[in-house]
């Protein structure tokens, strides 16, 4: 089940998150997604409009949008991986959004992967200072 984040949620959702952050980019020293929980949990998460797939009572995956379009964050736990869930949160986003963008990491392939196959499109490039690695910029335009 789909539904709009609740305060409730923010304890296991940053769990969700950290721990799938970790998971999807294994370049990355984990010391430097342990250090940006404050700043998800208190900046981006408060300023988004955010949904949380829900099964059996445990949160399972969430999506975040900031600024009407960009996408901050779209994980699923791993043990619910390839059901459908990162699908579904993309489509809610896409109901209520006509253009999505967000950034994916050039070595993180299987969400790239995940970004191609909903139809974005890659509109850009830059490099990351504070992680050494390149980020890509992909959009998804409304039919």
């Amino acid at each position: 089940m789909i539904r709009p984040f609740q305060s409730a949620d923010m304890p296991p959702l940053l769990d969700l998150w950290l721990e799938s952050t970790i998971r999807a980019h294994p370049f990355i020293h984990s010391d430097y997604w342990v250090e940006s929980l404050p700043l998800v949990r208190d900046e981006y998460l408060p300023q988004s409009v955010s949904w949380v797939d829900e099964r059996g009572g445990r949160l399972t995956g969430f999506i975040s949008v900031l600024m009407d379009q960009f996408i901050g964050a779209i994980f699923v736990s791993p043990a619910y991986y390839r059901q459908g869930i990162g699908s579904a949160l993309m489509e809610k986003a896409k109901q209520h959004y006509p253009v999505l963008s967000l950034e994916v990491y050039r070595l993180n392939r299987p969400a790239r992967a995940f970004y191609y196959r909903q139809g974005f499109r890659e509109i850009g490039s830059a490099f990351s200072v504070e992680t050494g690695h390149r980020i890509l910029t992909l959009q998804w335009r409304e039919d």
